[in-house]
């Protein structure tokens, strides 16, 4: 694989005394200002060029990383981060494994499914310790989970979807209909009987701005539950510098205890690259995303924890569903600095 150029030359600037001076002081000066411009330059050639892939536009559920550029951590562990907005269809995983960006973020299946077609990638960090994926439908439904909005009505769902696959295994699709979720919330909060697929941070915040009245059920707390926003790296990176990955991760943690703290700064640059979303929205959509982010477990550990039991279970659950005929081996990607200790980490 191609490496990438990291450093950055840096330019020295030379101070010149100006005036009636005398020779002495003339010479401190200089001296003075030499040593500036070479503590420039140092602090320049350490300076990496980093480029991190998001797989969807900029929204709060990438707060932290926009946070750790805005509020100097990545340039205090020595990098200059380019974050590359995403979208449907960017092929973050290929950029990541090709060299073309040295970071990118996925989910924890896609990293699963990854390795097992020999594509060698290392989870480093994860934003969301309970996935933020889940099933809307109307309040006046009366539901009191997800078995219940299955018993009847329609529901809108994206082909393929790992937790898609999980719930019909587990319930049954039999007594509801399915159609594809194109995208929206405008049949939700034309349909009474219609429930969704959705993001927590996204589709219900959107059905109430529209006055609808949608309850959420996690599809975590059905038994499924994969990290989500994963950040990864490629191996070799790893193996080359293992420092600057490891410094990487340290700004990352950093930005997403600042935007946990405080949003808004992280929110008003977003915004800008992603004129879709209101302040409001992101607002709100941030608080509705903290609780999923911030556990007891990254309260102890520190966040984007991550542990063998649930990559583990991840791996299993997988094969059950068919979707991969083997788990990868999980000692063969989860590296010892990025996971929780296993006799105290939490399945």
């Amino acid at each position: 694989m191609r490496r990438r150029l990291v450093g950055l030359l840096g330019c020295v600037a030379l101070l010149v005394a100006v005036g009636a001076c005398s020779r002495s002081k003339e010479g401190t000066k200089q001296a003075e200002g030499t040593d500036a411009g070479s503590g420039a330059q140092a602090q320049a050639a350490q300076t990496a060029q980093v480029k991190l892939a998001l797989n969807w536009v900029p929204e709060p559920e990438f707060g932290g990383f926009y946070a750790a550029r805005e509020t100097g951590a990545f340039k205090r562990h020595g990098m200059e981060v380019n974050i590359l907005g995403g979208g449907a269809g960017v092929p973050v995983m290929q950029m990541v494994a090709s060299g073309q960006v040295e970071f990118g973020i996925v989910a924890a299946d896609d990293v699963l499914t990854a390795r097992v077609r020999g594509v060698d990638v290392i989870p480093l960090f994860a934003v969301y310790q309970t996935s933020p994926h889940g099933i809307m439908v109307h309040a006046s439904r009366g539901a009191k989970g997800i078995k219940d909005v299955l018993a009847s009505g329609t529901i809108a769902l994206e082909p393929g979807l790992p937790y898609a696959a999980y719930l019909k295994k587990k319930y049954g699709f039999d007594k509801v209909k399915v159609v594809p979720y194109d995208g929206g919330v405008a049949r939700f909060v034309a349909d009474k009987e219609f429930a969704q697929q959705c993001f927590i941070t996204s589709e219900p915040i959107a059905a109430r701005k529209q006055g609808a009245d949608p309850t959420v059920f996690l599809v975590a707390d059905e038994g499924f539950n994969p990290y989500q926003a994963v950040v990864i790296t490629r191996r070799e990176l790893w193996k080359e510098q293992p420092e600057r990955v490891k410094s990487f991760v340290a700004a990352v943690r950093e930005g997403w205890s600042s935007y946990l703290e405080n949003p808004e700064p992280a929110n008003a640059v977003m915004a800008k690259l992603n004129t879709t979303m209101d302040a409001e929205t992101f607002a709100a959509a941030a608080q509705a995303q903290k609780p999923l982010i911030e556990t007891e477990e990254t309260r102890a550990r520190g966040l984007g924890t991550m542990s063998r039991e649930r990559w583990e279970t991840l791996g299993r659950q997988l094969v059950e569903l068919g979707l991969i005929e083997k788990a990868p081996p999980v000692d063969e990607f989860l590296l010892a600095e990025f996971t929780a200790p296993a006799s105290k980490a939490s399945p």
